[in-house]
């Protein structure tokens, strides 16, 4: 999940521990000052009680490491992000105190937020399938005559092959999440969690020297067989089996990940191990965080507002992608009580509340305005013009051709320039006098000359007579019902040349910067310079787009249609 997408988060679920009624009362208050339902949990019931599928949800848990991994259970199966409020004791996963509480969930609704992706594991077993996000611990069953054996004998596999055996208390299979107390006690390593995808083997109270802790790929499957009786424990005993002598468990990295929001108010990973472990910090000594050194030749460089304005639209987009992915998805499954405007009513809601937000809350001075309803004045030069679903007719009957355009004015003139594609996970973008990039390689347009060589693409054609006359002269024409990306197709080379009967703002005005950006030449059908009017909301204005070398052969030729000529004859 994209972090900025959390700017439309429309309920809580909130996980409480027994002791954190206080916090809970707090959180609910806050929740209803800015309209969002704040809906309580106690640790151990089932959420699916109050979780309204469809709806922007936050997680919370308010509590120690138990209540946080109670809310992974919970959450992580609905991909829902979880924000941890650390009301316990000694907490290494929840890491916003309650004090905070309030300026670290405001951070989230502005979307600057961290979403961070952590690698969980599924156990396999006789009698078990569980997913967990900590660890999985084989262990030695104490004997009932103390005489009798006090140590277990496990041989382990990874990917078929016999990595050794195991004489001791047992075996952990960690991911990194959950590697941190277990590692440390059994003299292995620590393994910082974010976006961390491994699994460990740690052996525990091990009887052999040899045996040393094993990092693998998160992919990698591991079986490990007990040659006694041992106790097979998931996230603590959250899930947990009794294998018998010779019996296995098959443990590999589970196909959904935990979403751990982080703010600016959590303790991080390192603050956490040096508080709890003392690192670092003598008897008497005050317990300050010293700098990150800097090193010869860095150099800190001027806020650059075009470029920064770049990076926020690039996250905006892909965090917009998201929701209409899944509406998407639901086109021609879920049933509306009207028609499937109805569907795009929905998206283009979302999306445009999600890079309306992000841009409000980055650069509170600039004007925004939108094809739908945003439209606010700012104080600067500065304007965004935002297209938040172009293509909708496509969206609309489940075709993949849709984007989403986002573009910065500066005067009125398009400085910055960016398009998603969210089916295929294309990011068009450029800056004005810069290069024009897809998905972060340099693209350019192509460099045909020849008419007959060459493929165009045709935006709404009323009455196909741009069909008509330059099909038979062309290698053919191509519609794909978005104006923003069929730009972005000539700027990659996908297409030679590019016909739009009418224009509006929006459509165009990031295309036009990606276009121009990777050598696109951009006229009216006349051969004039086509000049964008971010006030043109309603009159028809013609566009034609081309590699450059192309252009004079095509204006030649569209110059030629039948009722071009009539009308030149009729004046």
């Amino acid at each position: 999940m994209h972090r900025r997408r959390l700017v439309t988060t429309e309920e809580i679920v909130a996980i409480a521990s027994p002791d954190s009624e206080g916090v809970l009362e707090r959180l609910a208050d806050w929740s209803d000052e800015r309209g969002i339902e704040c809906k309580p949990v106690a640790v151990g019931e089932d959420i699916a009680e109050v979780y309204e599928q469809g709806r922007d949800t936050l997680g919370v848990t308010l509590g120690g490491d138990g209540t946080f991994l109670e809310g992974v259970r919970a959450f992580a199966p609905r991909e829902i992000p979880l924000l941890g409020i650390n009301t316990g004791t000694l907490a290494f996963l929840p890491r916003v105190q309650p004090a905070d509480m309030e300026d670290a969930l405001a951070e989230v609704l502005r979307g600057q937020a961290e979403v961070k992706t952590r690698q969980q594991l599924r156990a396999r077993a006789e009698g078990l399938d569980a997913v967990g996000i900590n660890d999985v611990m084989i262990q030695h069953i104490p004997p009932e005559n103390p005489v009798d054996r006090k140590i277990t004998r496990l041989k382990a596999f990874v990917e078929g092959d016999y990595v050794g055996e195991y004489d001791g208390t047992g075996l952990a299979i960690a991911t990194p999440t959950g590697s941190t107390g277990i590692s440390l006690s059994a003299n292995g390593p620590i393994h910082s969690p974010d976006d961390n995808t491994t699994l460990e083997l740690v052996p525990l109270h091990t009887h052999s020297m040899g045996v040393r802790p094993l990092v693998v790929g998160a992919s990698s499957d591991i079986r490990v067989v007990s040659e006694n009786e041992a106790s097979l424990l998931v996230d603590g005993g959250r899930s947990h089996t009794t294998l018998e002598p010779g019996e296995a468990v098959a443990i590999t990295g589970a196909e959904t990940p935990m979403h751990i929001v982080r703010t600016g108010l959590d303790d991080t990973f390192y603050t956490a191990l040096a508080a709890k472990l003392g690192w670092g910090i003598r008897e008497g000594q005050a317990e300050t965080t010293p700098q990150a050194p800097t090193v010869p030749g860095e150099e800190s460089t001027f806020e650059d507002v075009v470029g920064r304005a770049a990076d926020v639209a690039s996250e905006a987009v892909r965090a917009a992608g998201e929701p209409l992915q899944e509406i998407h998805g639901r086109v021609e499954s879920v049933e509306y009580k009207g028609d499937k405007s109805d569907v795009v009513s929905e998206a283009d809601y979302k999306s445009e509340q999600i890079i309306a937000a992000v841009i409000e809350n980055e650069f509170p001075e600039h004007a925004i305005r939108s094809e739908e309803d945003v439209s606010r004045e700012g104080s600067s030069s500065y304007t965004w013009l935002l297209d938040p679903l172009d293509g909708t007719g496509n969206y609309v009957n489940g075709n993949p051709n849709y984007s989403i355009s986002v573009a910065l004015l500066d005067d009125g003139e398009p400085v910055m320039g960016t398009v998603y594609a969210p089916e295929f996970d294309d990011l068009f973008g450029a800056i004005a006098g810069g290069k024009a990039y897809l998905n972060g390689q340099v693209v350019g347009t192509t460099d045909r000359d020849e008419l007959a060589e060459s493929m165009l693409v045709s935006g709404y054609d009323p009455d196909g007579t741009f069909l008509t006359h330059c099909y038979q002269a062309t290698r053919g024409i191509r519609r794909f019902g978005s104006a923003a990306l069929h730009l972005c197709y000539l700027a990659s080379g996908s297409a030679d040349a590019v016909w739009e009967y009418d224009t509006y703002p929006w459509d165009i005005a990031a295309g036009i910067v990606i276009a121009r950006a990777a050598g696109a030449r951009i006229t009216d059908v006349e051969g004039k310079r086509y000049d964008f009017d971010d006030t043109n909301d309603n009159d028809r204005k013609e566009l034609l787009a081309t590699n450059g070398p192309l252009h004079d052969a095509l204006l030649e030729h569209v110059a030629s249609r039948p009722e071009l000529q009539q009308a030149e004859a009729d004046d």
